[in-house]
Parts: structure tokens; C-alpha cells; sequence
């Protein structure tokens, strides 16, 4: 029994008041209400990167005001936006198993994984304001798994030894952009251009 003064409360009575239920229910709903926004910026950005408040609130199905609530100034959903591609990127990259099989498989895997951070990684490339930020103009631990992916291909002998593994795993990215971009074509299917996407890699890449 809880005792507060003249307040005397069983636990039995405090599990089950109507306070605190609506506060679990509210707890549980911001993880929630979080992601959409999020989710909802990047279409809405990546679309169109000068979008208000306004429209980000309107995919969300939320009001502007609780946008404002979880990220208080346009700076704080673009900083929101890039914490979350990071964390995004590296599971994409934990998934892919980079240093399990033969390196060919391996980078198809990374393309596949990656392929599905279009909207969000379109944005990053589209929005200057992204990528001027400290955190895109270092090395991440998906970065260096690629180089080392790369790296790997080439000393097995899967990969082309004379091509510098910086240059090809700029060629990756610049072969996924173009996926996503032309993914976002209404006529374009997506499986099909995930499939151009990797046979292009593989024909690039792979010897």
C-alpha cells in the first residue's frame, strides 16, 4: 500500500486507475507517433525538400503542434531524420552479412539491404543541409564494412584488383541513387529495378 499523507492507494488500485493507464497508453503511443513523423518527413522531403511543417503534420495524420511537441525546430527533424538513417544504415549493413560468403554475394546482399533506405538516403543526397552536417563527412562503420567488402572481393579474386576499392564503392552509391530515383518513376517497377541495379553491379564490379 502506497501512502502519501492522507492519500492511501493498494497497488491493485493504482494498477488499474484510470491515470495511469491513460499515461501507459500515452508512453506507448510516442515511440509510435515519433516514427511517423519521421517515416513522413523523408517522403515529404525527399519529394519536395522545401516542405513545411504543415505537410509533414498532414502525412504524419497529426497536427502541427505535436510535430513542434517532438521536434521543436526544423533543424531538430533533420537531425532527427539523420539519426535515424544512421542507426537504419547500420542495421541494413548488420543484416547483409558483409564478411559471410563469397564477396559477390555479400555486395548483392548490401545493394538489396540498401535498396530499401531510398526515400531517406534520396533525401540525404538531395538536401545539402544534410550533408554538410559533421556526421556525413566521416567514415561510419557501414562505410568502412563496404571498403572492407570491397577490399576483400579483390584479394579472392572476385572483384577487379586494379580498380582503386574507394573508386567502386562510389560506384555503388552512384548505381543505388539511380535506382531509387528512377524506382520513384510511376511507370517503373521497383523489383525490376532493384534486379537492373544489381546486375549493373555485378557487371561493374565483379570480374
Amino acid at each position: 500500500m502506497f501512502n502519501l499523507g492522507t492519500i492511501s492507494l493498494t497497488a491493485e488500485q493504482l494498477r488499474y486507475s484510470p491515470g495511469v493507464v491513460e499515461s501507459r497508453a500515452e508512453a506507448g503511443l510516442r515511440p509510435r507517433t515519433r516514427r511517423a513523423i519521421l517515416d513522413a518527413a523523408v517522403r515529404v522531403l525527399a519529394e519536395s525538400p522545401s516542405a513545411s511543417v504543415a505537410d509533414v503534420a498532414a502525412v504524419a495524420g497529426v497536427g502541427r503542434t505535436t510535430v513542434h511537441r517532438y521536434f521543436p525546430e526544423r533543424s531538430d527533424l533533420l537531425a532527427g531524420i539523420e539519426a535515424d538513417l544512421l542507426e537504419r544504415i547500420d542495421a541494413a549493413t548488420r543484416a547483409a552479412r558483409t564478411t559471410e560468403g563469397p564477396a559477390g554475394a555479400a555486395l548483392r546482399r548490401l545493394c538489396e539491404e540498401y535498396f530499401t533506405l531510398g526515400d531517406v538516403l534520396t533525401l540525404v543526397y538531395q538536401d545539402p543541409t544534410l550533408l554538410s552536417r559533421v556526421r556525413w563527412t566521416e567514415a561510419t562503420g557501414s562505410d568502412l564494412a563496404l571498403l572492407e567488402l570491397v577490399e576483400r572481393g579483390q584479394r579472392e579474386g572476385e572483384f577487379d584488383p586494379a580498380v582503386d576499392a574507394s573508386w567502386v564503392c562510389g560506384v555503388v552509391w552512384s548505381l543505388l541513387f539511380t535506382a531509387w530515383l528512377h524506382a520513384r518513376d510511376p511507370r517503373a517497377s521497383t523489383h525490376e529495378t532493384l534486379a537492373l541495379c544489381l546486375e549493373t553491379v555485378r557487371r561493374t564490379v565483379v570480374l
